[in-house]
């Protein structure tokens, strides 16, 4: 498997992201590029200039307690309630949130501040997922699908894991490709039958992008995988989690 890192320009609303990708790494049929949601928010206008907030009594309490600022606060509880979301908890300045997008089949996202970053954004700016994911990964598939026969997107962004230190990533909404692939009842090296296995196949590819990809001034804000032995597919949405009471960590963390 090959990982080419998809390295461009400052890029900023309305910017063509498809041209860009193309522009940096020559596309063959059959890869699948993975691409910071962060990315995806920004070409699209999605970013919010924090001083034009208006702010509630709620985030006003959160930024007192808690720090930040009264705007980021209210960002934060903003994108929550658009996402159908619950806050569940605040530790060390960080809003942990639980968000049901329209659309997800499945199961929940556990996040800090409801995905909201303040980095790789012009200061006093912040910058959330798209509006619509899923629009987003079907909308820049079938742009790069003028250049190739067949691709597959997947958004990324950056998180965490319990009890591990730093972050890795994960898969929020993919085209072209199936998120995850079912190995129960599949032998395994010594003929018994899986049983619980499903690999969490978007978040490895991910993961591993996010890899050249970084989380600091890389300006790489793709990743081409190349040689992967996946089939492309016509799936298109939310990656499927689990509902709480299925969750292992549910009652724990």
């Amino acid at each position: 498997m090959l990982i080419l890192p998809v390295r461009t320009g400052m890029l900023k609303a309305g910017d063509d992201l498809a041209a860009a990708i193309v522009q940096s790494v020559a596309l063959q049929s059959g890869d699948i590029i993975v691409v910071s949601s962060k990315v995806a928010a920004t070409v699209e206008g999605a970013a919010v200039e924090l001083a034009k907030i208006r702010v509630s009594p709620e985030a006003e309490e959160l930024y007192r307690a808690f720090g930040k600022t009264p705007q980021h606060r209210q960002f934060v509880l903003d994108e929550t309630a658009r996402m159908n979301g619950t806050v569940i908890r605040t530790m060390n300045g960080v809003v942990l949130t639980e968000l049901k997008p329209d659309g997800i089949a499945e199961g929940t996202l556990i996040v800090p501040n409801a995905g909201i970053d303040e980095s790789n954004i012009e200061r006093g700016w912040a910058v959330g997922w798209p509006r619509d994911p899923v629009e987003s990964v079907r909308r820049l598939r079938r742009e790069l699908m003028k250049k190739v026969d067949s691709v597959a997107i997947i958004l990324s962004d950056s998180g965490l894991s319990p009890r591990r230190s730093g972050v890795t990533a994960f898969a929020l909404t993919v085209a072209g490709m199936d998120p995850l692939y079912d190995r129960r009842g599949k032998p395994d090296l010594y003929g018994r039958d899986m049983v619980m296995t499903v690999e969490a196949i978007a978040d490895q590819l991910a993961t591993a992008a996010n890899s050249v990809m970084g989380n600091a001034d890389e300006r790489t804000p793709a990743a081409v995988i190349r040689d992967h032995g996946l089939p492309m597919t016509e799936f298109t949405g939310w990656v499927p989690g689990i509902e709480r009471e299925k969750d292992v960590y549910f009652g724990v963390v």
